[in-house]
Parts: structure tokens; C-alpha cells; sequence
């Protein structure tokens, strides 16, 4: 296969490859989509079904837990939690990893009808379940809408029309409205005046809900035509409200609404969620985009339409953007192409200086055809430039030039020791082709791991292996095609010594003896040199006890979250206030660039690692952005003791935002058992140890403090005696002090509750529960509700009722303290033992969630297909070098690079996390590959005849120049990174560890194939 002699003769095809690849290359540089983070699929949805009236534990037993059961038998099913509260049943489905995102909407389907095939079977009064499967939805623009002096109304009205208008433009996918306030209309009359009046709420309800009903009236004919009947009647205004007759038939005097109540269009008293921007009331419209689109043109094209929409903007009504992918994308992408260009310079300038002007040109063209081309097959791939595949752009940088060093040195080397340009090509193809492409596969196979890991981590991180894969062969083809025609046009006419004239001998340099004269030592005491190696391992294993452990660390976004918890049981106007004093005092904090306040559950994804907490009005988060990320710490001392010295009946958690599939808190400790008694026990003793280490911030358990509840006593006899019932105190009291639904009110494509109550002075008034006036059937008139209720007593209740699994779980939840600088591994490893020593009665359970199970869970699915994918690279060596042995020595050097690992974390004390576990495999892949071209080259030797001593000195001296080029270019190229949060783990890795992993190639392999072969220096002869 001549691969390199058809393209030097066929010079036609050879310029349309060049030209392909680097304008095709150019022309994907500027079409291909751009993201900030990778895409994952969020395989959950949450069964949202209310129960009005019931009790947490009424909740649990009589929704969650058949609906649990049905859901169950999915076979697709991983996890199931949930949520049981006052009324209300939040189920969230879990999918399990294997299922790909173009199998989901199977999967929901199914989802939907073993909810639906359940409904029936719930108790009466539970309203249909509802299967939400957007719940991965992210909405990467978030706009605020607010204006001093506008309504919620005003606000709704202008918010609505900028939805309808921006959900055409070409790009988006969705627009949703968040922070809505319920509205409805209020029926609002005093207790006396129905009382005196006699009109019963049934009376009110019935005709309301006659009067507005649609039904149809059928249709008339007239002579050939059909006309259809459709009378009047229906409230097309609040005047008709008004107008509405209510007096009892018979009665001597006409009474309508409007004689004895107050009708008005209003909002109702517990909105479910409420929403501020920069300290005032306001709306959110969140933007998402349609798949396979380029975000920063998309958000462009946004940001043009809402320019063409001014002069609709009413005056003072401001629309500020809290969070716009588009503009972040083009921020992140541009740093990362600037680092990524700072690479290709240090890695261009490396090769210039140390292989010589015409060398490192050849290379350095070679190398921007492999980047460029990689850009075009990603584009036509569909792959994006995002995090992760710039970062391997990046780390494949350093590792592209590696085929193309070996072919230019071995062709520069043939050259001056006076070969042809052809013969030397040849040679240097001919000898290097299949060992290059076992090098390559292996450094490919050594990132399948993270390519098959089915995870969410291993989803966000797939893009990294792909890009290596696509660079990686893609260097090994211009390596035997383009790189060789490039080296004949470079060194065709170079200086070369004549035929019969003495060679120079092209290692005779001083760093080549000094490297030889080394060699040999090593070589002379080669057990004892195997033996520094083994003692030094032992050491890095001990050290790396102590580096540091993380998971993923926090976003280099300016950005960072203030979660604000209040006792069970507070209004969410309460509430609201205060979260509005919170985000008050922070605006005026020097560095705050922007401040969203979310009540009552958390905000929309606008971030693919965000995720909100559900509906609780003891709930409200703080979103702030700052100027520059430099910002957030002292910003983050200041407001914990400002908030705590404030605000101490609030849990206040400060935390940032951070890479990565969201897990919820750091630190989880789940207790699993079926007493709420005994849960809250063994809770509370892991909160104890918790709070008694400074570096946890946060602490408390989910199922949060028991709350008040109110139970009216009723006396079923006098009920009996008096025509009352339950649902009639239920109704009388909901009416008293909430809000009792008696109709339907249509205005245009909205719908509104019609809501009787009392005023605010009563219905505000606790004190007078004992005065309610209740319609007694029997009496056909209003008597006490003392009659009937024999006496209200105040009792403790679970608010919440959570599950996982089919299972009570209390889950003991931490955060770190931003300001101690500690990660999650390090808080854990001081109270593991601890909260593990808590003693467990019989069934109750005790396993840890957080970090600690999703680094587990992501290690595991890469450690899954680990022993396949290093199976496969060993039987490649095998096969390459036809000895288990020799294979088997280059692996022995692998565990050996622990060592300047280990050295790498313990200088720099940056945490291991994830990403530096991926690059420990790609580290193994680039030792497996030196070492190949090492043996590789000693066996050609041999076969040259040499002795085997002489064969081994001469194959390492050569392979000097290639392999610490390989390694210096890419430590050096991976500079850039160490600057990075997200990748700065991966580059200590690679850079401390290459580094000393050149050492053992260059200096351990050889000892090692001289020990184990018993290679000695033969003496001269006498």
C-alpha cells in the first residue's frame, strides 16, 4: 500500500485533499453549531397529581403509592422519588442510563398510559394525573420583564405578546412565562350579610355554574337552511357578574350580587410561584432553542426581533436578560479558539526551535490540515463546539503532531545519512505505517471508556472521545499521505553528502551522548534501577492518599445562588418579603451586576446543570451574577454573616454554580425506614455531627421541621341532627379564610376561577374561627359552626412525605462552605465514620447520595467497559510485536506514571475529579504508544543485524528527538488549560504524568527489555 508515492505523483488529487481539507475546515469554523455545555439528556419526568383536601400521609398512601406501584413495573425505570405533601403528589421517574434519547418518547408514552390506566383506580376527588417529560427542557435565554407602576396584569399582558412574537423567530424551540400570579374573580361578602340574606354557598355555586355553562342549544331549520341556537346568558363582562339575580325563588324582594357583595377581576392570596428581577415585581420569559442550531445566531436573531418589537414597549416597562446562552457561548468559544490558538503557537514554536525551520514548517502545516479537517467532519457529524469538544481539541493538539514528528524525523534522518528523498520516504513509511496505527488506535481506545459509559457524566463527556477519534486517525492518514509529500517538497533539495563520502553520524550531539552515556548506566544496574522505580511507586500510592478529591468543580460563570428556607408552614407572602429584603441589601453590594429572586420553587433550566427545587412556599432562591468571578468570594463572606445576623429564622445556603449533571447537595446521607419518628431521629443525630464541622453550610434533612395543623372537631350526631356534613365545613371554612371556586369565568382564550370569599378583615382574622356561620340543610338557615365542631385543636403533621424507591427516605442534606475552599470529599471523609457509627434499628438503612454516589456512579460506567477497552489494546500490542512479553513490558510502565502524577496534585493542590480521571486513561494511551514506537524501532535494528546491546542504545538514542518533542509539545500545548477550571485536573494529569512518563520510556523500558532478555555490554575484544 504506497500511499505516500501516490501522492507525491498524483499531485492533482493531493492539492484537492489539501484544499478540501483546509478550506472545508475554514468553512465549518464558521457554520458549525456552538453551545456552552455538551448536550445530555435529562431522562426524567415528574407525575404531578393533586388530591384538594388530603393530608400528606393521605397523599402517600392513597396517590403516590399506587401511582408508584404502576409506574414500577416499567421495565425502563431506574429510580423513583417522591414528593407527598398537603393535597399535592410530585413522582419523579428516572430512566435508566442504557436508554438512548431517541428512545424517550417511547418511554413517556408508556409512561402516560400506566398513569393513565391507574387514574381510575384513585380515590374520588383526585384530579388527573399530569406526566411532565420537559423537564430537561433548557431555556438558555432568560428574559425579565418588569416596570414601576405597571400591574401584574400589564406586566402578564406585554410579557405574553413578547411570547407569542418570539417563539417565530427561526431557531427557537420553545418560550415559556414564568412567575404568573393566579388570577381570578373575586366574589367577596361578608359572613353577616349572608347570614341575614339566607343565601346558602350552594345557591351561588348552582347558578353560577348554570348560568355560564357552555351546552348547546341545537339548531333550527329554515326551510332548505339549518341555523344553529345559541342564546345569550353567558358572562362576557363583570357587569353581568353583578347583575346576576340571587335572591330564592319566591322571595318578596329582588337581591342581586351586586346588593350584597363586591365583584373584581384580582389575584389570589398563594400564588405558586413569584417572581423578582433587579428588586422589583416581575415576569420571565425563558427562550430554548430547537436542536442542531448555532445558539449565538439564534440568540442574534432573538435579540433582532426584540429590537423590531421597541416601539411596542410601553414606557418604563424594562426587559432585561439575566442569563443569554448566545452571549455566553460566544464568550466561552472564544476563549477557548484563544487558548486553543496559544496552543498551536507554543506547539509550532517548540517544533521551530527544536527540529529546525523546514522540519517544524512541515509539521506545523501538517497540523493545521488535522485541525482544520477535524473542524469539518465534527460539522458534518453534527458535533458542536462546546466545553468539552474544544477541550479535546486542545489535548488532541499536542498529541496530533505525534505521527507526524516520527515520519519527518525518520525521513530528515535518512536524508542525512545520504539517502534519496523517495527512498527515504519509503523507508520511513514502509518501517512506521502499522506501527503509527496500532499507537493511534490504542491512544483512541484508551478514551473509549467515556465514549461508551452510558451515563449522564459519560453523555456529557462523549464529545471528548469522539473528537479524539475523528483527530486522532485523521492524523494517522495525513501522516502516511500528505506528511510525506509535504517532507519531499521540504528536504528534496537539501545538502546531503555525496555517494562515497563519510556520513555524520546524526546522533553525535551532546544531548544524544549525554542521553547514551545515561542509558547505559541504567542499563549497567538495571535491578537496581527496577527497584528505585518500585520503591518510588509504592511512595506516589501513599502520596495520592493525600491529593485532594472532587467530583466536577464549580462553573467559571460569575454567578452563585443564595437558597433561602423558612420554617414549614410560611406563607408564601411572608416569604416573599422576605426574599425581597435579601435581594435588596445584595443589589447594593459593590460588584453586583444582576439579581433574579425566585419564591416559591426554583427558576426555569436555563443552564443544562441547573436544577430548581419544586413547588414549596417556605422556598426562595437568590440568583446573582457579578462582574468578574473574582467577585463572588469576598462577596460570598460577606452575605453569609450579613444573612445570618439578619435573617436567623431562615436556613441560608450560599453555593455556586457548578460543572457537570446537577446532583443536588455534596453531602446526602439517606436513612431509609418506615416510622417518620424513627427517620427523624436518626436524621437529626447526622445533622448534629454535620453542624459541628465549620465547613458545612446548609445542613438539614428534606423532610424539613413538622408543621402546624388545625383540627375542627366535628360532632357527626348534631351533623346528622342539623344536615351538615364534612364537605360541608370543608366548604364553609375554605370559603372563611381562603377562597372557595364556584364557577368559571371566560375572558377571550383565558379561563378564570370565580372565587367566593370573605373580606380581608375576616378572612385574615384567626381569632375568628369560633365566629364562622355554617348553612345547616335541616333548619334551611345559618347556625354556629360551634353547633357542629365541639372544638379546634392545633396538632403537629409530616408536611412532607418523601420516598425513594417505593421507600420513606429522610435525606440529610449538606453544602461546603464556598469560603473554606474544601471539596466535598474532604468534609465527607471527616464525618463518614461518624454517621455510619449512628446505630440503625432493625430495617432501617443508611447509603450516601451526592458526590459521592455520582462520581461513584460515573466511575463505575467508565470502569464498566474499562476492562474491554484495555483488553482490546493489549491484544493490538500482542499482535503488533507477536510476544506477550514485550507487550507486556510496555504495560508495566503504565502504573509507573502514578508517579508523576501524584507529584503534579501534591505542587499544584488542585483536586482529582473526574476529569482527571479520563486523563489518567489518555495518559496510558500515549505510554502504550511511545512504547511501541521504541520497540518497534529496536526490533528494526535487530533485524538490521546489530547486536542486541548495541541495537538497544541506538533504537532509544533515535527515538530521543521524536518522543520528547511528543512529550514537550503537548505539556506545553496543555498550558492554557491549567487556567481552566474544568480541564485543569485532566492537564496535571497529562502534563506531570507524561512528563515522567518520558523518563520510563526512555530510560525504565529499555532496563526492563534489558533485564528481562539478559542484554549486557559485550566487552571489546583485546
Amino acid at each position: 500500500m504506497d500511499t505516500a508515492g501516490y501522492f507525491i505523483r498524483n499531485k492533482v488529487n493531493s492539492w484537492i485533499a489539501i484544499l478540501l481539507l483546509g478550506l472545508g475546515g475554514l468553512y465549518a469554523l464558521s457554520e458549525i453549531g456552538r453551545l456552552e455545555d455538551p448536550a445530555f439528556t435529562v431522562k426524567t419526568a415528574v407525575v404531578v397529581t393533586r388530591y384538594p383536601g388530603a393530608s400528606p400521609q393521605q397523599v402517600e398512601e392513597e396517590v403516590t403509592y399506587p401511582l408508584e406501584s404502576a409506574i414500577q413495573q416499567l421495565p425502563q425505570v431506574d429510580i423513583l422519588t417522591s414528593i407527598s405533601s398537603a393535597g399535592l403528589s410530585q413522582i419523579t421517574v428516572d430512566i435508566r442510563a442504557e436508554f438512548m434519547a431517541d428512545q424517550l418518547p417511547q418511554v413517556w408514552d408508556e409512561l402516560r398510559r400506566r398513569v393513565n390506566d391507574q387514574a381510575p383506580r384513585l380515590p374520588p376527588g383526585v384530579l388527573p394525573p399530569l406526566v411532565n417529560d420537559d423537564f430537561g427542557d433548557v431555556f438558555g435565554i432568560m428574559l425579565s420583564i418588569s416596570g414601576p407602576g405597571y400591574s401584574y396584569r400589564e406586566l402578564r399582558d406585554f410579557t405574553d405578546y413578547l411570547r407569542r412574537e418570539l417563539v417565530l423567530v427561526p431557531g427557537v424551540g420553545k418560550v415559556a412565562m414564568v412567575g404568573q400570579q393566579p388570577e381570578e374573580v373575586q366574589i367577596e361578602i361578608a359572613r353577616d350579610k349572608m347570614s341575614a340574606l339566607g343565601i346558602p354557598p350552594a345557591r351561588l355555586m348552582e347558578l353560577l355554574g348554570r348560568q355560564n355553562t357552555v351546552s348547546d342549544a341545537g339548531n333550527l331549520r329554515v326551510g332548505s337552511e339549518l341555523i344553529r341556537l345559541h342564546p345569550t346568558g353567558e358572562f362576557t363582562d363583570i357587569s353581568d357578574l353583578e347583575q346576576l339575580l340571587v335572591s330564592l325563588p319566591g322571595s318578596p324582594n329582588a337581591v342581586y350580587l351586586k346588593d350584597i357583595a363586591t365583584v373584581r377581576m384580582g389575584f389570589g392570596d398563594e400564588p405558586g410561584n413569584i417572581y423578582r428581577a433587579n428588586g422589583k415585581p416581575a415576569l420571565a420569559l425563558g427562550i430554548s432553542f430547537a436542536p442542531r442550531v448555532n445558539v449565538v445566531d439564534v440568540g442574534d436573531a432573538v435579540h433582532r426581533r426584540l429590537a423590531e418589537l421597541e416601539g411596542n414597549r410601553p414606557a418604563g416597562m424594562l426587559i432585561s436578560a439575566f442569563y443569554d446562552q448566545s452571549y455566553e457561548v460566544r464568550n466561552s468559544v472564544d476563549g477557548f479558539l484563544l487558548s486553543f490558538l496559544l496552543s498551536l503557537l507554543i506547539v509550532v514554536g517548540t517544533l521551530l526551535i527544536f527540529m529546525g525551520l523546514r522540519s517544524g514548517l512541515v509539521i506545523a502545516a501538517v497540523l493545521s490540515l488535522n485541525v482544520l479537517g477535524s473542524l469539518l467532519i465534527m460539522y458534518m457529524l453534527g458535533i458542536e463546539l462546546q466545553r468539552i469538544s474544544l477541550g479535546a481539541m486542545i489535548i488532541a493538539l499536542a498529541m496530533l503532531v505525534d505521527n507526524a514528528i516520527v515520519v519527518v524525523e525518520g525521513v530528515l534522518i535518512g536524508r542525512q545519512s545520504g539517502q534519496g528523498i523517495l527512498d527515504a520516504i519509503n523507508r520511513v513509511i514502509k518501517q512506521t505505517t502499522w506501527p503509527l496505527l496500532g499507537g493511534t488506535i490504542i491512544a483512541i481506545l484508551a478514551f473509549a471508556p467515556i465514549g461508551l459509559s452510558q451515563d449522564s457524566t459519560g453523555e456529557y463527556c462523549r464529545s471528548l472521545f469522539e473528537v479524539l477519534l475523528i483527530s486522532l486517525l485523521l492524523s494517522w492518514v495525513t501522516a502516511i499521505t500528505i506528511t510525506p509529500l509535504f517532507a519531499k517538497w521540504a528536504f528534496e533539495k537539501m545538502a546531503v553528502p555525496a555517494e562515497g563520502e563519510a556520513q555524520a553520524d546524526p546522533y553525535q550531539g551532546w544531548l544524544y551522548r549525554a542521553y547514551g552515556g545515561m542509558l547505559a548506566v541504567v542499563v549497567r544496574f538495571g535491578k537496581l534501577t527496577l527497584l528505585l522505580m518500585a520503591g518510588l511507586l509504592v511512595a506516589a500510592i501513599m502520596g495520592f492518599g493525600q491529593v485532594r478529591q472532587s467530583f466536577f468543580p464549580p462553573a467559571n460563570t460569575p454567578m452563585f445562588f443564595v437558597d433561602l428556607w423558612l420554617p414549614q408552614g410560611t406563607d408564601i407572602n411572608h416569604t416573599r418579603a422576605l426574599a425581597a429584603a435579601v435581594d435588596q441589601h445584595i443589589l447594593g453590594r459593590e460588584g453586583v451586576d444582576r439579581v433574579v429572586t425566585t419564591i416559591g420553587q426554583g427558576t426555569l433550566r436555563f443552564i443544562l446543570t441547573y436544577s430548581g427545587e419544586r413547588q414549596y412556599s417556605n422556598y426562595a432562591q437568590v440568583l446573582v451574577r457579578t462582574e468578574n468571578l473574582g467577585q463572588i468570594p469576598p462577596l460570598i463572606d460577606e452575605l453569609n454573616v450579613y444573612l445570618r445576623e439578619n435573617f436567623p429564622e431562615a436556613q441560608v445556603t450560599l453555593k455556586r454554580l457548578m460543572f457537570g449533571p446537577s446532583a443536588g447537595s455534596p453531602i446526602e446521607a439517606r436513612f431509609t425506614g418506615a416510622d417518620p419518628n424513627v427517620l427523624r431521629r436518626l436524621g437529626a443525630q447526622a445533622v448534629d455531627i454535620l453542624r459541628a464541622d465549620a465547613v458545612a453550610a446548609g445542613v438539614g434533612h428534606d423532610w424539613q421541621a413538622r408543621g402546624k395543623m388545625v383540627r375542627p372537631q366535628f360532632s357527626e350526631a348534631r351533623g346528622r341532627e342539623l344536615g351538615i356534613d364534612k364537605r360541608d365545613i370543608d366548604s364553609t371554612l375554605r370559603m372563611s379564610f381562603g377562597g372557595l371556586p364556584l364557577g368559571l369565568y371566560r375572558d377571550g382564550t383565558r379561563q378564570m376561577p370565580i372565587v367566593l370569599r370573605t373580606p380581608d378583615s375576616d378572612r385574615n382574622n384567626a381569632e375568628r374561627l369560633s365566629d364562622v356561620q355554617i348553612w345547616s340543610n335541616g333548619r334551611q338557615s345559618y347556625v354556629p359552626i360551634e353547633q357542629v365542631v365541639s372544638a379546634f385543636l392545633t396538632q403537629w403533621e409530616d408536611p412532607l412525605v418523601m420516598r425513594r424507591d417505593r421507600k420513606r427516605t429522610l435525606t440529610v442534606q449538606s453544602e461546603i462552605a464556598p469560603e473554606s475552599g474544601e471539596t466535598s470529599d474532604e468534609l465527607l471523609q471527616r464525618v463518614k465514620a461518624r454517621i455510619e457509627a449512628i446505630p440503625l434499628p432493625v430495617g432501617y438503612q443508611l447509603e450516601w447520595g451526592g458526590d459521592y454516589e455520582s462520581s461513584r456512579d460515573a466511575r463505575a460506567a467508565v470502569f464498566g467497559s474499562l476492562p474491554m477497552a484495555f483488553l482490546a489494546m493489549f491484544l493490538i500490542t500482542v499482535l503488533m510485536f507477536g510476544s506477550v512479553g514485550k507487550a507486556s513490558m510496555i504495560w508495566a510502565t503504565i502504573p509507573l506514571a502514578m508517579i508523576g502524577v501524584t507529584l503534579g496534585f501534591l505542587v499544584t493542590g488542585i483536586p482529582f475529579g473526574f476529569m482527571a480521571l479520563l486523563g489518567l486513561l489518555s495518559l496510558s494511551g500515549m505510554l502504550i504508544r511511545n512504547g511501541i514506537v521504541l520497540m518497534e524501532e529496536i526490533r528494526a535494528q535487530l533485524d538490521l543485524g546489530k547486536a542486541p546491546y548495541d541495537a538497544l542504545i541506538y533504537a532509544a538514542t533515535s527515538r530521543l528527538r521524536p518522543i520528547c518533542l511528543t512529550a514537550l509539545t503537548t505539556i506545553l500545548g496543555l498550558a492554557p488549560l491549567l487556567f481552566d477550571a474544568f480541564f485543569q485536573s485532566m492537564a496535571v494529569v497529562i502534563m506531570f504524568g507524561l512528563g515522567f512518563a518520558t523518563l520510563l520510556t526512555l530510560l525504565v523500558l529499555p532496563v526492563m527489555y534489558s533485564t528481562f532478555n539478559g542484554i549486557r555490554k559485550e566487552p571489546k575484544p583485546t
